[in-house]
Formats: structure tokens, sequence, C-alpha cells
């Protein structure tokens, strides 16, 4: 494996960087480096999508023929990666990342033809509805009734964890059509219309106080079968090439070792247990060592996926996902560690969350207790507890890596 880029690649690289640097302004890199987790700013976020729709990069994996661009594997890696270094928000990937490949593989003309322009705009924004109170990593379990009415499906029952729903305007959702033993069996890949009679959402409240979550009650709701992706019943398969994209595809090394870099320039300036900077502590030093060999590993790992042609693979990507998410933990860790007393003050108007902050009055003055570094450390620690969670429980990731890998 060459680690060096090709003259081509180094090109497109500088031609990715000149275009950051002359669109990011200020308070874009600003909502992206206050980020508390994999969620940016909204308003920011929108901004971003918008500016990239311009040039034609907001959805570089899509097939060109929808708006997407020709690029190499190699290309997507160094716009993700130099994203990632600059600062940039993320977007939201519920819509880009993930609904429209289903679309584009399973849709009709007529749903591509309605959906993937808007999503590309940000016309339409979606959240996902796959998560249940008793369906989360057993998905297949979901019960939320979808009952046929003639040219429509009435939908009664609840999802959770649904994030965005306060600001989606289509929800991509799994519902269950028919009964059957196997459980995978009767469940259909629906897309709702979030100003549809009989919707109503109820913020959830995360340990970090932010409002990105939700749970979303459905009483009745009809929803046109022409909003069904694929076949009725036999959506399972829908959702698991979805999940694919969910797990996969982005570059999430970079994004570690700013973190880990930026704790270790912090560490200079707080002070440790014996007086001297926290950087010279030699427990604090070698944990903070191991974390960013590990960025490192990980950054080979995602450059040979790349070498070896592999796109969105099942076992490649839940490896990448165990392996980033819990990365991201160990070095939340850290970081909560460095911010020292002021890592424990509330103070998330010094930050750029992802939602509405629940219950919270800022302080006269808008004072903040230490950096702005300082307030992200806590909130970015409760958030990243999530990450083996989501997109599919790194013990659920664990098994696929056994089956498809090891033979197990």
């Amino acid at each position: 494996m060459d680690l060096a880029w090709s003259a081509d690649d180094a090109a497109f690289r500088d031609e990715v960087v000149a275009f950051l640097d002359e669109k990011l302004t200020p308070e874009l890199r600003q909502s992206g480096r206050l980020m508390t987790s994999v969620y940016s700013d909204h308003e920011a976020s929108m901004e971003w999508q918008r500016i990239l729709h311009e040039r034609g990069w907001a959805a570089p994996a899509w097939p060109v023929e929808h708006g997407g661009c020709d690029w190499s594997l190699t290309q997507h890696y160094i716009f993700s990666r130099e994203s990632t270094l600059a600062g940039a928000p993320s977007l939201s990937p519920m819509g880009i990342r993930m609904v429209s490949h289903a679309i584009v593989a399973f849709g009709t003309q007529e749903q591509k033809d309605f959906f993937l322009p808007g999503i590309l705009t940000g016309d339409v924004f979606f959240c996902q509805g796959y998560s249940e109170p008793e369906a989360g990593s057993d998905l297949a379990s979901l019960s939320m009734a979808a009952v046929d009415d003639g040219d429509d499906l009435i939908c009664t029952g609840s999802k959770i964890w649904t994030t965005h729903a306060t600001e989606a305007n289509w929800m991509f959702c799994l519902v269950r059509t028919t009964k059957s033993e196997k459980k995978q069996n009767g469940i259909t890949f629906l897309l709702i219309d979030m100003n549809s009679p009989g919707i109503e959402i109820r913020p959830l409240v995360m340990s970090s106080g932010e409002e990105v979550q939700n749970q979303v009650f459905f009483d009745q709701v009809r929803v046109p079968k022409s909003n069904v992706i694929g076949k009725i019943d036999e959506g399972w398969t829908v959702a698991k090439y979805l999940l694919l994209f969910e797990r996969g595809g982005g570059a999430a090394a970079p994004g570690l070792q700013v973190m880990a870099e930026s704790v270790a320039e912090a560490a200079k300036h707080q002070p440790g247990p014996n007086g001297r900077p926290l950087i010279e502590d030699p427990a604090f030093a070698a944990k903070l060592a191991e974390a960013r060999i590990r960025t490192k590993v990980l950054e080979v790992l995602e450059f040979r996926t790349l070498s070896a042609g592999v796109d969105v693979n099942g076992a490649a990507s839940s490896m990448l996902k165990v392996l980033g998410t819990e990365l991201s933990q160990r070095i939340t860790e850290i970081a909560l560690e460095a911010a020292g007393p002021r890592g424990r003050v509330y103070q998330p108007h010094a930050t750029a969350p992802g939602g509405p902050i629940a219950d919270f009055v800022e302080p006269d003055g808008g004072y903040v207790s230490g950096e702005p570094w300082q307030a992200v450390a806590p909130l970015r620690y409760l958030n990243d507890r999530a990450g083996s969670i989501y997109a599919g429980s790194n013990e659920i990731q664990r098994n696929i890596l056994a089956k498809a890998a090891l033979g197990l």
C-alpha cells in the first residue's frame, strides 16, 4: 500500500483546500469546531449545505445523474478528511447520506424526481423513524402498525430517539404491515410527511441538556401507498441496504486526530497534579499517547479500505464503526480530564450544540468559565456515550465481524 497521494489526488486536495479556505466563514468554522456531538448547529449545517450545493459538492457519493460527483474513492476520502480538518460543520446524514441511497436503489422515477432535488437543496429534510420503545437494537421487533386502506396505509404507533424530528418535514420509517413468524418479514419502508394530521412530537432532553432526539407519536396517520419505497412487506431489504451507508463512508480518523491534538495543546497550559503542565504528567501523557497512536492506526485502516477498493462493505464498515466510536469515547474521556474543574461547569452557551438547550438561562454578559473547549468537553463526553449504540450497537457489529470475517 502506497500512502502517498498521486499527482492527480494531490491536485484535487489542493482544489478542495482552496475551496474550503474561500467558503468557510469564521462563523461556520466556529460552529464546526464547537460541535458537542456528531450533529452541527442546524442553521450552520443548512448554510454549509447551501454553499456546497452551489459548487455541486453537497452529495458527492450520489450517482452523477442525480447530482453526485464522478470521484474516485480516494477523492471522496480526501474531501471528507480536508473538510473535517478545516472545521466544516457536518451535514445532517439522514437525507444526503442515508435515505437518498435507498430512493435511488429502490424508488420509482416519480419518487426520485420529487425527493432527490429537494434533499440536495435542503427543502426536503428527513428524520429517521426506526427505533421504538420496545425495538431498539432488535429493530425487527418493531410494532408500529400500518393498516391497508385502499390507496393509503393508516399508521398508528410511536418512534423514539428520532433526531431532528422538530426540524424535519419528512420521515423515512419502518412500519409493520403484516405479522409473520419471521419478524423481518412484513415490514414496509415508508416515507411520511411530517405535516400529516395525527403526528405529535415530544422532545427528549438528553443528559447533555440538548433537545436533539424526540419521540414521535402517530395516531391513525394516513400515508399514500405511493410513498412506499420498494415493495410492501419487503422493507427489511431496503433497511439493511441503507444501514450500510449509515455505518460507513466517511473519514473518522481526521476528526479524531484533531480532537486528540487539541487536547494535547490544551494540556500544555493546564496544571497537572504536581503543579507542572498536565502534558508532563506521566499517567496523563501515556493515555493521550495511546489515543493518538490509535488514531493513526484507524487512519491506516481507512487507507487500507480505500486501497482495497472497498466502498460500502458490511465487514469493513462494522470494523470502522466499532473502532471509530470507541476511540471517540476514549478521547472525550481524556478531554474531560484535561478540562479539570472548569469542565464540570455547565455552560452550553459557549458551544455550538446540535439542538435547543432545555431550561437553560444564559448568565448575564455571557460569562464563560475557562476556554470554549472546556465547555465543549463535558457535553461531547455525554453525547459520545451513545456512539457505541447508534447505527447498530457495537456488540451487533462484533457479531457481524465474527460471522463475515472469522466465519464463526
